[in-house]
């Protein structure tokens, strides 16, 4: 009896019964199973107690996380070694994910795989490519999160990459690119004859030639020097520079408002509202190939690591004729 009152007195602050109590150790021990079969006294308390200091923990740990929102957030903020260009598309895309509506509130370690794939398809839907880009990012968002204890898992993992159909890319033809060279000789546009030289006979992407700067050209040895920081991929990489005996030394600049001019070089030439982006470097590579024939090299001055790129998406037929007139046009 004394015993009872003992217990009554301890559990009256927490408003439980001995009953209550009983009916919860009962639970217990059937969950456990096999685990507090036919245990002595002692050791039955001791693994319900430890049962118990584990369960707190892990009730602990599910309830630290925080909002989608201010996870995307942190994330975005964690990666300042980004460039500029790349911060502002990593912005762009966990805006996306978050205007769907209600993801931006949900607790990071609660959201499942099904909410996820809901937020892909509704944020990037229409576009695989845009969808497999979300995908990485909303990725790499639980990642941190996982980092930093907010959630235990990423179940992006379990969304399956969409496989996204690369598009045939053509190059240009002869006459095209004589047009677009024809329309640099222009005087309003002489600060983008070396840009487009450099796109057309080096296979620079448009981004790496708006990157460069006087110290990457070094014009004795006829090269010009894409540094990790200004590639697309991370690797530099030397590219003779090619078709330069028509830039005059006052012409060698890469103007500061590079992309507004690239685009009126296009719309002046003709291709208002039909250019397909890096379509320049398709053609430096197609031509490359059907005229010198060497893969190794144009894997070197492509930056790729090795050949199979060049095979799956750049190695578009073309006459050897068409490439030739490239090829002779460079020494214009």
């Amino acid at each position: 009896m004394k015993t009872n009152r003992i217990a009554k007195q301890l559990l009256k602050e927490v408003q439980l019964t001995p009953t209550d109590l009983a009916r919860l150790a009962l639970e217990t021990i059937e969950s456990l199973g096999d685990m507090a079969q036919n245990l002595p006294r002692l050791e039955l308390i001791s693994i319900l107690r430890r049962t118990l200091q584990e369960g707190v923990a892990a009730l602990k740990a599910a309830t630290q996380t925080v909002p989608l929102q201010e996870a995307a957030w942190a994330s975005v903020e964690a990666r300042r070694d980004l460039r500029p260009a790349s911060r502002r598309d990593l912005r762009h895309f966990a805006r996306r994910i978050l205007r769907v509506p209600g993801a931006a509130g949900l607790p990071l370690r609660a959201i499942t795989a099904a909410q996820c794939k809901h937020i892909l398809n509704a944020a990037f839907g229409s576009s695989p490519s845009a969808y497999t880009k979300g995908r990485a990012i909303l990725h790499s968002i639980f990642a941190y999160g996982m980092r930093q204890e907010w959630c235990d898992a990423n179940p992006v993992a379990r969304i399956d990459v969409p496989k996204v159909r690369e598009q045939v890319i053509r190059p240009l033809e002869p006459r095209q690119v004589e047009t677009l060279k024809a329309t640099a000789e222009l005087p309003e546009f002489s600060d983008m004859r070396l840009s487009l030289r450099l796109m057309l006979y080096g296979g620079l992407r448009p981004a790496e030639v708006s990157r460069l700067n006087e110290s990457d050209f070094n014009w004795d040895d006829g090269q010009v020097i894409v540094r990790p920081t200004t590639s697309k991929t991370g690797g530099g990489r030397a590219v003779p520079l090619r078709g330069m005996q028509g830039v005059r030394k006052k012409d060698r600049i890469i103007p500061r408002d590079w992309q507004r001019r690239w685009r009126a070089l296009r719309d002046a030439a003709g291709f208002r509202g039909a250019w397909v982006p890096d379509v320049c470097r398709h053609t430096f590579a197609t031509y490359h190939a059907a005229h010198f024939r060497n893969l190794p090299e144009l894997q070197l001055e492509m930056g790729h690591r090795d050949t199979s790129l060049l095979r799956s998406r750049y190695m578009v037929p073309a006459l050897r004729k068409d490439a030739a007139a490239f090829w002779q046009g460079a020494g214009d």
